[in-house]
């Protein structure tokens, strides 16, 4: 199992970037969050089988997209984090 912060800048705050990421990371069997930040970055904190966190972070980065994944990513950031027990659900902010 592994948990990873992915942090994407460019147009993605106000399209459905959030919406989009809490679809797919549900449809991978993922946990964690999307979440705005004051930046204007999105941050998505996913957890789960190695497997499909790495798929969402390709889905997540990939530019152009090839899911139909609403804004644009112009810059992003991975960065590996513990993974939290027990945590079962994915949502956003």
């Amino acid at each position: 199992m592994l948990a990873a912060i992915i942090t994407v800048r460019g147009r993605v705050q106000g399209v459905g970037f959030r919406w989009w990421a809490t679809g797919e990371a549900r449809y991978l069997g993922l946990s964690g969050y999307a979440e705005n930040q004051a930046d204007g970055s999105v941050e998505i904190r996913a957890q789960g089988e190695d497997e499909a966190v790495g798929r969402m972070i390709r889905l997540a980065v990939e530019e152009p997209s090839t899911t139909a994944r609403p804004g644009r990513v112009e810059d992003f950031d991975v960065k590996w984090v513990d993974v939290i027990d027990g945590a079962r659900a994915f949502g956003y902010r």
